[in-house]
C-alpha cells in the first residue's frame, strides 16, 4: 500500500472504536465515494466554527449555545452532565426544559483529574438564582464520586439538589441486572 494510504489508516485508527479492519473499510469507502470530499469539508468546518459555549460549556457557534440563549427554557434549573455528548440524550427525552452546566470530566484520582480540573467553579458561580441543580453525572464510580462532591458543594447554598432515578431499563429482564442497578430500582421504587 501507499505511504498516503498508510498514513489514512493510521489516522483512522486514532478514532475511539476504530480499530484496522473498520479504519480499513472506511478508507476504502473514502477511496472510492465522491462524497469523501463534503465529509472533510464538514469536519474542517466544524473544527473551525465550534467551539465551548461560555456560560456553559456545550458545543456553540456563538458565545452562547443555543440552549442557553434560548428564553424559553427554564433556567432557575441547571442540569449539571460531563461532557456535551450527554446533553442529547436527555433532550431527546423532551422531559427536561432547563438549561445545563458541562463539567468537562469526571473526578478521578486514578486518572490525575481533580475538582480544580473541572468546570466546577465556573457552576458555583452560576447559582445565583437558581431553584434546582440535577447531577446528570455516570452512574460509575467517578460518576458518583462527582456527584457527591457536587453536593456537599451546593447543599450549603440551599439549593435544591437532584439526581436521575437509575434502575431496570423499560424492557429489561430482572436476571441480567446487576445488583447495583436492582439496588437503586428498589429504592427509587414508586408506589403504583
Amino acid at each position: 500500500m501507499s505511504e498516503k494510504i498508510d498514513n489514512l489508516l493510521h489516522e483512522l485508527e486514532k478514532m475511539p472504536g476504530i480499530g484496522p479492519k473498520s479504519a480499513q473499510r472506511i478508507a476504502y469507502w473514502i477511496l472510492n465515494t465522491d462524497s469523501a470530499n463534503k465529509l472533510a469539508d464538514t469536519i474542517k468546518t466544524v473544527k473551525s466554527d465550534v467551539r465551548f459555549c461560555k456560560k456553559c460549556f456545550n458545543y456553540a457557534t456563538d458565545d452562547l449555545c443555543e440552549i442557553c440563549s434560548n428564553p424559553s427554557r427554564n433556567h432557575k434549573i441547571i442540569c449539571v452532565v460531563c461532557e456535551p455528548r450527554n446533553i442529547p440524550p436527555i433532550e431527546r427525552t423532551c422531559v427536561f426544559n432547563g438549561i445545563y452546566h458541562v463539567l468537562g470530566g469526571e473526578i478521578s484520582p486514578i486518572d490525575g483529574v481533580g475538582p480544580e480540573d473541572l468546570n466546577i467553579a465556573e457552576l458555583m458561580n452560576r447559582l445565583v438564582d437558581v431553584d434546582e441543580v440535577v447531577i446528570a453525572t455516570n452512574p460509575n464510580v467517578e460518576g458518583e464520586t462527582t456527584a457527591a462532591y457536587l453536593a456537599r458543594m451546593i447543599k450549603p447554598l440551599g439549593i435544591k439538589i437532584t439526581r436521575p432515578a437509575s434502575g431496570i431499563p423499560v424492557g429489561g429482564d430482572l436476571e441480567f441486572a446487576d445488583e447495583v442497578t436492582l439496588g437503586r430500582a428498589l429504592e427509587d421504587r414508586k408506589e403504583i
